[in-house]
């Protein structure tokens, strides 16, 4: 949002451009919930991405709002891991017990996290859009969920 431009303004051009027939849903970037909230008020928004993962999760209120309001959730930065890989690190010995990379694990732990949760991660070859789809297939328990969400 643009911080020296009403937030009304920039959702109603949105709005008129979606009832002129030029963008069919409203999606925001970077916002907070008051934000979320006030284009509500001029717009239906159908999704929101914020920097979200693992070891960031400023925009939790956001996601808890998302949800609350079925709006998609689309993370950016979503496999910022850090020294959650590290060997022995929560994230390595949890997805040695999926036969998966840690990656897979960040990105199995996003989709566990929320079902509005739709995490589109960079892809620089075949072999990592492979992996990345690879996270779909896993199936985390409740106690997984909550020592990833805990390691951080």
């Amino acid at each position: 949002m643009d911080s020296e431009v009403p937030l009304e303004d920039q959702v109603g051009e949105l709005k008129a451009l979606q009832d002129e027939g030029k963008i069919r849903h409203i999606g925001l970037s970077e916002v907070t919930v008051d934000q979320l909230k006030q284009a509500q008020e001029v717009a239906t928004i159908a999704t929101v991405q914020n920097l979200y993962n693992l070891a960031d999760r400023s925009a939790e209120p956001l996601l808890d709002y998302s949800a609350e309001q079925g709006i998609g959730f689309i993370p950016w930065f979503p496999l910022a891991t850090g020294n959650l890989v590290k060997e022995g690190g929560p994230l390595a010995d949890i997805a040695a017990e999926h036969g998966a990379s840690p990656s897979q694990l960040a990105l199995a732990w996003l989709l566990k996290r929320s079902p509005v949760m739709l995490p589109i991660p960079g892809t620089s070859s075949v072999d990592h859009l492979d992996d990345n789809v690879g996270a779909a297939g896993i199936d985390l328990t409740d106690a997984e969920l909550e020592a990833l969400t805990a390691a951080v």
